[in-house]
């Protein structure tokens, strides 16, 4: 690798004021003599509103305004938030139930919004929160994903959100009436709450012209959209902007009730109106992940090749639509359970996950984590009923190194991949080889010993396109304007880093400005891995642009042709002159000569097709019997990201991956009751993995470069986790059928795993 990116660690710049207290969040950016907001939320999970009487709140101390639903009709607003529809198998769209800003008539779910009490400060809205009369009728609560004739919307029969399905149904059924072989398993991926360091926030302030929202976010854009949809106004007269953000996950991608809602009270009052979360009013209201169940069949021929999938899954999505449009979007951001709102999904595949479309296609190319982990549990399975090793199972099945480029069944492309060198170097580094000694030593000292494998293909989702714009600065420095938006990332630094390479101007001269939609004018935001390979292309076709325009420029300069002059990433150049300026040196020329057409540069540009992230994890757990207490004692990854800009920054999102995909295998679990109360709402409830949960992290990496994109990378941000639920809760089962448990389901808690044990044992006796 040799333009494009150098491979070279740096430190994070950004970290330096992180760690020092000097971040800007969102709460610590609120102009002074902001209002308090506090949101007055519902008790119940499903219920008519008879009466909300708000007067004696209005009344209290250093109330300054108490919003509702009919005052956000009264104001003129669209209340309805954005929620995606999705087509039903016949062809008819899924159910399209409003979703207001503050409850109509009826609430939905345990901790919706109804009410917006604005004071002096946040203890004066508390306490006039306890002074609203809200009074209900009980309806009849659905806590489980199944069809119910307790209706959450009228527009959703039996509470089905939508039936929908991709590929070919009757080729697929055929090739499972024809395969030798037909293995089915359950898998459940248990529901979690995202709890990002810092919880959601906002404020908001009017001029009488201009609306500005501040919000923790992945983006400013979409929520530029939205607002002005919600307050019927040109989308020029909103500002938003994402400050320093203290983490995202997807969860911070969409809106919520309460980014209209300081808008509205700022509009109203005039005043500057701010609202900050606490943790267990996250937990509430935040959309969380996962809780869907999949039926995974694979058919085999007698040598063990697969020859069709189908994968079948429930999936709930809490009390409303999700603002995504597919079906896996709505997996990944279901909204919280508080009576059920379900869907079911069918994909079917002519020859199977590996052989013609690898685990990725079940999900139109998509390989969340939900979809990897599904169809590789499945594959374990496979492999201890037909008496097959596993990873030589999934090498059977694999999309040979010479038949790429190879469009899978449902039409994804993929350019490039050795699967088999990944699953050879990580079978190496884990010691494959050791393990039977080190098993035999855990059962010399009482304890269960498991290897899990998951071997994955991801692509980057979201917008292919994305914009940026680079300013030379009087002071001698350069700006570059960036469309997505780091949640700690490092973007900042990889940014610089990678401006600094292909231009040559000093990394410690390059400010990186994200997160404000005034300074640039459209971007993708960040999720979906999609951050650092759309944001480096455009970054190379800005660069290129300014080469461009700086040639003819010199030329005169240079007292040479512009057909000789070149640029080698550091400087102009031309035989025929002793000049060599660098940018930065043409920059100041330009501003010298009054040419302020050659100080700013903006470029949009879409990189050319999807990258295919892939890669090997290996998990070693162990288990105490007596205690059911799984600890992951080894983990090692091997991925190929293509070409890494700072392998440092790559290491560091795979270990937060995984750490996020081993809470929810060992710990973390989302708990409602059968009247849809939360009963895990607070962290002595809610297993956070820390910090000696986790093992440590041996990460290599076997690249293939992509030839999808210029830079030949590949998204890593996701990868983690992709990886991660699966290779522990196989290495999980792995250690647990040894005692004859068949069928073992996340999360693995103490109590949890103890009581598979104990029932296997009965059985045995």
């Amino acid at each position: 690798m040799e333009k494009f990116g150098k491979s070279q660690s740096v430190l994070r710049t950004e970290d330096v004021r992180f760690l020092t207290g000097q971040g800007r969040y969102v709460d610590d950016i609120v102009p002074a003599n902001a209002l308090y907001g506090y949101v007055f939320r519902s008790s119940v999970a499903h219920a008519d509103i008879v009466n909300l009487d708000v007067s004696e709140a209005l009344e209290a101390e250093g109330v300054h305004a108490v919003l509702t639903a009919a005052d956000l009709d009264a104001m003129g607003m669209n209340i309805g938030m954005k929620g995606a529809t999705v087509k039903n198998r016949d062809g008819s769209k899924g159910a399209a139930p409003l979703r207001p800003i503050l409850a109509k008539g009826r609430v939905r779910f345990v901790g919706e919004a109804i009410a917006f009490i604005v004071a002096d400060t946040l203890a004066l809205a508390r306490d006039a929160a306890e002074l609203i009369e809200f009074d209900y009728t009980d309806l009849p609560v659905s806590a489980d994903p199944i069809p119910s004739d307790a209706l959450i919307h009228p527009e959703a029969p039996d509470n089905i959100a939508f039936d929908w399905s991709m590929g070919d149904e009757a080729a697929t059924q055929a090739a499972f009436d024809a395969a030798a072989h037909h293995i089915t398993a359950k898998v459940v991926d248990n529901r979690i709450i995202v709890n990002s360091m810092e919880p959601r926030g906002a404020y908001a302030e009017w001029d009488g012209t201009r609306l500005h929202v501040a919000i923790n976010a992945q983006g400013v854009w979409e929520h530029k959209d939205q607002i002005a949809h919600a307050f019927k106004m040109d989308p020029e007269d909103i500002r938003i902007t994402n400050p320093d953000v203290g983490g995202g996950f997807g969860m911070k991608a969409m809106a919520y009730p309460e980014n209209f809602l300081v808008a509205a009270a700022a509009k109203s009052l005039g005043r500057v109106v701010r609202w900050m979360g606490d943790r267990s009013e996250s937990m509430l209201s935040d959309n969380a992940g996962r809780d869907l169940i999949s039926t995974c069949e694979l058919a085999f021929d007698e040598n063990h090749k697969i020859q069709a999938y189908r994968v079948t899954t429930v999936n709930n999505l809490g009390a409303y639509n999700s603002q995504f449009g597919q079906p896996i979007q709505t997996e990944l951001f279901s909204k919280v359970l508080m009576g059920t709102y379900d869907c079911t999904t069918t994909f079917h595949a002519v020859k199977g996950i590996y052989t013609n479309t690898t685990q990725t296609d079940a999900y139109r190319g998509a390989g969340r984590p939900e979809a990897i982990f599904a169809l590789e549990r499945t594959m374990d399975q496979a492999a201890r009923e037909l008496g097959v090793d596993p990873w030589e199972l999934r090498r059977k099945n694999f999309i040979p190194k010479d038949a790429f480029p190879y469009t899978s069944a449902t039409g994804e492309l993929y350019d490039v991949g050795d699967f088999d060198r990944v699953l050879t170097r990580v079978e190496s580094e884990c010691d494959v080889a050791g393990f039977a000694d080190r098993r035999a030593k855990s059962e010399a000292s009482g304890k269960l010993r498991g290897l899990g494998l998951c071997f994955y293909i991801e692509s980057i989702l979201g917008d292919p396109s994305e914009a940026v714009k680079v300013e030379f600065v009087e002071d001698g420095t350069a700006k570059i304007y960036v469309g997505t938006q780091s949640n700690g990332q490092g973007h900042e630094t990889v940014y610089a880093t990678f401006l600094s390479d292909q231009s040559g101007i000093p990394m410690e001269l390059i400010e990186v400005v994200q997160g404000d939609s005034d300074r640039i004018a459209k971007g993708g935001g960040t999720g979906g891995s999609r951050s650092v390979t759309v944001q480096t292309h455009v970054t190379l076709a800005a660069v290129a642009k300014i080469v461009a325009q700086f040639t003819p420029y010199l030329a005169e300069k240079m007292g040479v042709d512009a057909a000789q002059i070149s640029f080698d990433d550091n400087q102009f150049r031309a035989d025929a002159s002793n000049l060599a300026p660098t940018m930065l040196e043409v920059a100041e020329m330009a501003r010298v000569d009054g040419r302020t057409d050659l100080l700013t540069f903006e470029a949009r540009a879409e990189i050319p097709g999807r990258s295919y992230p892939n890669g090997a994890h290996v998990a070693e757990v162990e288990i105490d019997p007596e205690t059911g207490k799984t600890s992951v004692v080894r983990y090692t990854v091997t991925d190929d990201f293509g070409n890494l800009i700072s392998p440092m920054l790559v290491a560091g999102q795979v270990h937060g991956g995984v750490a996020q995909g081993l809470g929810q295998v060992i710990s973390e679990h989302v708990v409602y009751d059968a009247e849809g109360q939360l009963l895990s709402a607070s962290f002595m409830d809610y297993g956070m993995p820390r910090a000696d949960d986790m093992p440590f992290v041996d990460f290599t990496t076997e690249p293939t470069p992509s030839t999808a994109n210029p830079m030949g990378m590949k998204g890593c941000g996701e990868a983690g986790t992709v990886g991660s639920m699966a290779a522990v809760a196989n290495a999980v089962q792995d250690a647990l059928h040894a005692r004859g448990v068949k069928q073992a389901d996340m999360p693995f808690t103490p109590s949890r795993v103890w009581a598979l044990l104990q029932e296997a044992h009965d059985k045995a006796a």
